[in-house]
Formats: structure tokens, C-alpha cells, sequence
């Protein structure tokens, strides 16, 4: 561990830190609203179009920064205890990236596990390395249950029936091809045990897919609360229980 000058150990954060999921995306809006009410002070024959697209690209870029600061956390406490986790499971989580829905489902298993997996790609979440993670579950708290790996969702590093939840959140639709996306969902379903859940949110075509590709579960979109920008950008939640 690293120390100060004075030999004490570096000050515990006070609370954990996840970034912004795909920073340049805000960054490129709230560029292009303000871009256009510059524009609309200067050009009259255009003002009121020109205002217009401004305020709806800013309003967007704050509706984008509370998800990503705020409100999907907010969703992923509530769908967590939806669960109804009973405190001693093992649990996966795909892309977990900072570890926002990680840690928060470590909170929920004083007696298990949460194991996290991603390739740590910045341009995904700034910020996105195994150290963050790990950092974050030391300011909540929860780091005596809590384990990073570096692998791919496609090809996990783990037995059959290894996991009673699985849970990922717009990790999987960064996959490239649809073939590897299917791949993913299907490791998902292989390390998940019998009568386990698993737990997606993604843009709702993407859910759609998912669901359609496995021939079972629920879903359900979860509101202005997962807006990146706004409904065109909304997230569905697939739910489902492995057969047995």
C-alpha cells in the first residue's frame, strides 16, 4: 500500500466513484446543443430551429449525466432487491467496469461472493481499470467479497453451473458482432446454475435479441430513470430463471 510523507497509510475514499459510462457521447452532445444556441443568437432567418435543437441536445446531455451518475444506480438497487437475494450466493457480474451494479449486489451477500469480469476498455467508462474497481469496493466496504478478473464475455474462465445470479449492465451490446453477442448470452446461461437468475439491461433492441436467442424470459423497460439522452436511448431489463 501506498503511504504519505508522514509513513500513514493514503486516506480510505469516502465513497466509491464509477465515472461516466461512454464520456465522449455527453461530451460531443452537450458540445453540439451549446454549438447550436450560439448559432441561434447570430443567425436570425434560423433562430428559432437553431434554439430549439440547442435546448433538446442540452436537456439530452443532463438527462444522459443523471442515468449515468445517478439514476441507474438508483434502478440497479431496486432491481438487486427485486432478486430477493437471501445474502449467500455467488454472483456474476458481465462488463462490470467500475463496478456500480457489482458492488451494489456485494452489499446484498455478506455471505457470498460477487466476481466481476471485463477488458477494461476506457472508452467504455472513463476511468475503467481493475484498480478503480477494486478501490470502489474498498470505500464501500464490501472488498472481503468482492474478486476482478480480466476476461472475455464470450469465452469466461469458468465451470458449468458456477453462479446462482448473473447480472450485466450495457456491457454486452459494446460486442461487436451479433454471433459474439449470442455467444456472451449463452456463456451467461452456461455458468449460471439451475433455477439461477439472470439479470440484463440493455438498449431495448438488444434485450429484445437477447431474449428472443435464449427462447425465454421477461421484459421490461425501466424508465426515464436509464434514459441516455432519452427514450431513444432506453434500457429493458431481461429477467430470467435457468430451467432446470
Amino acid at each position: 500500500m501506498s503511504k504519505n510523507r508522514d509513513n500513514s497509510p493514503p486516506p480510505r475514499p469516502r465513497w466509491p466513484r464509477y465515472g461516466v459510462d461512454a464520456p465522449a457521447f455527453p461530451a460531443v452532445l452537450g458540445a453540439a446543443g451549446t454549438a447550436c444556441c450560439l448559432a441561434a443568437g447570430r443567425w436570425r432567418p434560423r433562430r428559432n430551429a437553431m434554439a430549439t435543437a440547442g435546448a433538446v441536445l442540452l436537456a439530452g446531455t443532463g438527462v444522459y449525466l443523471h442515468t449515468t451518475l445517478h439514476g441507474k444506480l438508483r434502478i440497479w438497487q431496486r432491481e438487486l432487491d427485486r432478486a430477493g437475494l437471501s445474502g449467500d450466493e455467488r454472483l456474476l457480474d458481465l462488463g462490470c467496469g467500475r463496478g456500480a451494479v457489482l458492488i451494489e449486489a456485494a452489499r446484498r451477500l455478506p455471505r457470498g461472493q460477487a466476481v466481476g469480469v471485463d477488458l477494461w476498455s476506457g472508452e467504455d467508462q472513463s476511468g475503467n481499470r481493475p484498480e478503480a474497481t477494486l478501490a470502489n469496493a474498498v470505500a464501500a466496504g464490501v472488498a472481503d467479497r468482492v474478486e476482478v478478473r480480466t476476461a472475455d464475455m464470450t469465452e469466461l474462465p469458468f465451470a458449468d453451473d458456477s453462479f446462482d445470479v448473473v447480472t450485466s449492465a450495457l456491457a454486452i451490446h459494446n460486442i461487436p458482432t451479433s454471433a459474439s453477442r449470442y455467444r456472451a448470452v449463452d456463456e451467461a446461461m452456461r455458468v449460471l446454475r439451475p433455477g439461477g437468475q439472470l439479470i440484463i439491461a440493455d438498449f431495448w433492441p438488444m434485450a429484445r435479441k437477447y431474449a428472443a436467442h435464449i427462447g425465454q424470459g421477461t421484459l421490461r423497460g425501466l424508465g426515464p430513470g436509464y434514459w441516455y439522452s432519452g427514450p431513444w436511448l432506453g434500457v429493458t431489463l431481461l429477467h430470467t430463471v435457468k430451467k432446470g
